[in-house]
């Protein structure tokens, strides 16, 4: 098993910026690929970005490249969503999620999930 637990939504104007933390415990997490998903009101789940266990690797949806940073703390069992240049189309509900794999671009290895975090960016 493995625990996973999204902070640092909230709400923010256009333009600016929120840190996201998932904080892990359970099972070994420096092991495992992290990854952040989002789900904007009456749409689907998407990917945003993912994370090798070693931090080597790193993924990012299209939408989010250059604006968006992923990075883990495998001492902290720690992963993190630096996010900038905040656009209201990045309102969702932030998801944390692991997959056994050391690196993975898979979503369907995804077998952990955090409750999400909301994250709020006004117009």
């Amino acid at each position: 098993q493995v625990q996973l637990v999204e902070s640092g939504g909230g709400l923010v104007q256009t333009g600016g910026s929120l840190r996201l933390s998932c904080a892990a415990s359970g099972r070994t997490f420096s092991a495992n690929t992290m990854g952040w998903f989002r789900q904007a009101p009456g749409k689907e789940r998407e990917f945003v970005v993912s994370i090798s266990w070693s931090g080597s690797m790193t993924y990012y949806a299209d939408p989010v490249k250059g604006r968006f940073a992923i990075s883990r703390d495998n001492g902290k069992n720690t992963v993190y969503l630096q996010m900038n240049s905040l656009k209201p189309e990045d309102t969702a509900v932030y998801y944390c999620a692991s997959a056994p794999q050391a690196w993975t671009t898979q979503v369907k290895n995804y077998n952990y999930w955090g409750q999400g975090t909301q994250v709020t960016v006004s117009s």
